[in-house]
């Protein structure tokens, strides 16, 4: 292992040297990222000074629902980073991305309702993760032609990593460098991709962090999110790694469970103040440890089926919601149309839309709820966390009023509910009802909260297009809110499509009927007659219709 990191030392030394292209190191305060970036640090301090010319770019993305033990190890590694490069001379600066507000999670989710990521829809990484990157490595392809973007990348992570990997060593230009496919004028430089997890370990507890971090903390927070509270130190090939276990978004429910945050909650009851971020989590991935009994009920769960969820089986096994349910708790909680106004049907469903007005409230409050509960009760280093920021909010409040037209503005109200104190509102100039304006509407519409939309969307219409000399266009909008109202809810569609195919099924009935009528004869006219008079008046009408069109 020596021999190999001191052949890696100096490639990267010489990597370095080559050129004066920038380099920029992912670190997200994993385990792989971090011997990486010391790999490289350890390789650039031991340069005569007048060398270390060239500029190497820590980057981390913080998606703003990361892991907040990670986030907040990340940020103090950023600090003792910015300190030990200026005393050591390294040429080295962390940079820490966020995405756009209007990227964020929660903006989406709360915002414009967007459904929890699955891995059929996974809406989140593109957006929060990939697009910040890109844009900063973009910006130094600007600034400079070309950037070598160094990554800790291993084969053994897993194999679909290893089959990536090898596909592109077929356009590598040197060992361990490949062509960024992703990024023109860019190459992805991965000095550890043969390592396995013992090997990182091993680097990360003989070679002393040279920014001052203790890799033995990040050993221990390794050894606390698994499941078994095992981390042994590697010895030799039968010594099980302690690099299993992951860290990421705590919302996260692409995963089936976050087995991460459970451990870590199980291991140390110092952590048990994470537990109410596990219980949000577990309720928005509709997993039953989450959920509320009335919505187990709203699906047809007796009480008894649901005292029994979590409970072991005969087999030894956990009791599970079933994916079937756990599907109509997710359907029960979205708009039966897209979030463009249509619907779509698709095996007797109907594909579901964004989260109805009152489950983005819903989630609003539980976001606060648990953010004011650690602030009270965790640890004094979580005392100012931001689970959902106020640029966030404003942001959601936006997409509330001007997109969705619900002009009843409750975000301020769920604000001062949960924590106590004024929402910072800014007040629009364009906002067409006030509250007293809204529920007087409402009430006008009695219960049918399709027709309410609908109003609230015309009057929305008329706001757009108000003051303009003219009108492109209106008519367009106004037909497409109209067709979005069509329906009251799922059935009425479905019955509609049911009418429509009736409707298609009669005309080609008909069109045969018409085809097979005898021509010439007086006799078979009348027989013709008689076949025609059994139809329905209404099977005539659709006829004749089918007649009239044919003729034009």
């Amino acid at each position: 292992m020596k021999v190999a990191i001191t052949e890696l030392i100096e490639e990267v030394q010489e990597l370095y040297l080559a050129d004066q292209i920038p380099w920029v190191v992912g670190y997200s305060g994993g385990k792989d990222s971090s011997a990486v970036l010391q790999l490289v640090w350890l390789a650039v301090s031991r340069l005569p000074v007048e060398q270390r010319t060239k500029q190497i770019h820590v980057i981390s993305t913080d998606t703003l629902v990361e892991q907040p033990l990670v986030a907040v190890w990340v940020d103090a590694s950023h600090a003792k980073m910015r300190e030990a490069a200026t005393e050591q001379g390294v040429p080295l600066t962390p940079h820490k991305l966020v995405p756009d507000v209007k990227d964020t999670f929660w903006v989406n989710l709360i915002g414009r309702g967007y459904p929890k990521p699955t891995t059929q829809f996974r809406w989140c990484t593109s957006r929060m993760k990939i697009n910040p990157s890109n844009n900063f490595i973009r910006q130094v392809v600007r600034e400079n032609g070309e950037a070598m973007l160094v990554l800790g990348t291993r084969k053994a992570e897993s194999q679909r990593r290893a089959r990536n990997m090898e596909k592109h060593e077929k356009h590598r230009y040197r060992d361990r460098i490949s062509p960024n496919a992703a990024l023109p004028n860019s190459l992805v430089y991965s000095p550890i991709e043969d390592w396995n997890n013992d090997e990182v370990w091993q680097f990360l507890l003989q070679v002393k962090n040279p920014w001052g971090h203790t890799n033995k903390s990040l050993m221990g927070m390794y050894q606390g999110a698994s499941a078994d509270n095992e981390c042994p130190v590697v010895l030799d090939t039968s010594t099980p790694s302690c690099g299993s276990s992951r860290f990421g978004c705590w919302v996260c429910t692409v995963v089936d469970k976050d087995r991460s945050m459970e451990a870590m909650i199980k291991n140390d009851d110092e952590k048990f103040w994470m537990q109410p971020l596990l219980d949000l989590r577990n309720e928005l991935a509709c997993d039953e440890e989450g959920l509320r009994d009335v919505e187990l009920v709203q699906i047809g769960l007796t009480k008894k089926e649901i005292s029994e969820l979590g409970k072991t089986d005969r087999k030894g096994k956990p009791v599970r919601l079933s994916k079937e349910n756990r599907g109509k708790v997710e359907r029960n909680r979205r708009d039966f149309r897209r979030i463009d106004g249509r619907v779509q049907l698709f095996n007797g469903k109907t594909i579901p839309g964004p989260y109805r007005k009152n489950w983005r409230e819903y989630w609003l409050k539980r976001v606060l709820e648990v953010q004011q509960g650690i602030r009270e009760n965790g640890p004094k280093e979580m005392r100012e966390i931001e689970l959902v920021s106020t640029a966030e909010m404003h942001e959601i409040r936006r997409i509330w009023l001007y997109e969705k037209h619900e002009y009843d503005d409750t975000l301020p109200d769920i604000f001062k509910q949960v924590t106590g104190e004024e929402f910072p509102v800014v007040r629009g100039d364009d906002q067409l009802l006030d509250r007293e304006d809204w529920d007087r509407l409402k009430d006008i519409c009695s219960a049918d909260d399709v027709f309410f939309q609908l109003q609230t969307e015309l009057l929305d219409i008329e706001r757009e297009f108000r003051g303009m000399t003219r009108r492109a266009g209106i008519y367009e909008a106004i037909e497409k809110r109209l067709k979005a109202a069509r329906f009251s809810d799922g059935e009425e569609a479905f019955a509609a499509r049911d009418a429509e195919q009736k409707r298609a099924e009669e005309i080609r009935d008909l069109r045969t009927i018409r085809k097979d009528k005898p021509e010439n004869t007086k006799g078979s006219k009348k027989r013709s007659g008689a076949k025609v008079s059994n139809v329905s008046s209404a099977q005539q009408n659709l006829f004749d219709q089918q007649s009239l069109e044919e003729n034009e």
